[in-house]
């Protein structure tokens, strides 16, 4: 059976595909050059499809193929969230709802490096005859077991752990690091994927009109939320769990009959 040729950048994408397709012919993209999300293979000149679903493109020239599974594979300049389950002398252990345990290094931080290691401080206030006083202690960055993060990954290839990051790619911190409080919960990888989509998924933009809460959606199929009131947090994680099977116009509907039983 001959795998189908792609003539163009623009054939396959947002049509389905199926394992064996190939979808780019770099021979006629030679001034291009091109990301691989996942889903994708490169063989010589030859990109095809690994797993089916749906082919994407954004720009400037990233392709990759949309599919909603519970198990995720790790793609580099993922953003997704991550549970700290052990610290090592170097690294932190970050499950990451993936086949295989991520790997975050101690200076995986902003401003992290050999000479600098990150370093926190810990504010103690203890009480002895009524007086408050406080005690400032520094030393090196730790991450509880259980922690929550938000992180890019860095590094994905076969047969080895994926690398994560706490920065950007410039170094900065811009919003990664640890979540606290709120709430999170999963969710299939197609589902998280469309909440990051552009433009703003129905869902969210339905409750964003009425409700104020903050909201962070990892790539591997996991969201969290946090809000000033428990009402909001479970009306607003009961709203995209419900919205994966529904229309953009469904999805208001429910949104405006969930917020109607709490008022």
């Amino acid at each position: 059976m001959e795998n189908k040729q792609s003539s163009s950048p623009a054939s396959f994408v947002d049509s389905t595909v199926v394992p064996g397709d190939v979808v780019l012919d770099l021979s006629s993209m030679t001034s291009q050059t091109i990301k691989l999300g996942g889903g994708l293979r490169q063989d010589c000149d030859a990109i095809s499809a690994m797993k089916a679903g749906t082919l994407r493109f954004s720009k400037p020239n990233k392709y990759w193929i949309e599919s909603s599974q519970k198990r995720y594979v790790p793609c580099v300049e993922d953003t997704i969230l991550g549970i700290v389950v052990d610290s090592k002398a170097d690294n932190f252990l970050i499950d990451i709802k993936g086949p295989a345990m991520g790997f975050l290094p101690v200076l995986a931080f902003e401003g992290g490096t050999r000479r600098n290691i990150p370093k926190f401080e810990i504010l103690v206030e203890s009480s002895h005859n009524s007086i408050l006083f406080s005690m400032r202690l520094i030393g090196l960055y730790q991450l509880e077991v259980g922690t929550l993060l938000y992180l890019r990954v860095v590094k994905a290839n076969s047969g080895m752990n994926p690398e994560l990051s706490c920065t950007d790619a410039s170094g900065k911190a811009a919003e990664f690091g640890p979540l606290k409080d709120g709430y999170m919960f999963e969710t299939s990888t197609g589902l998280s994927r469309k909440l990051l989509s552009s433009p703003t998924c129905p869902v969210l933009e339905a409750l964003g009109k009425k409700l104020s809460f903050e909201i962070a959606v990892g790539l591997n199929g996991r969201v969290w939320v946090n809000a000033a009131s428990p009402d909001t947090i479970v009306v607003v994680a009961n709203a995209i769990m419900n919205s994966e099977s529904l229309s953009g116009a469904q999805q208001i509907i429910m949104v405006d009959h969930l917020l109607k039983n709490i008022q």
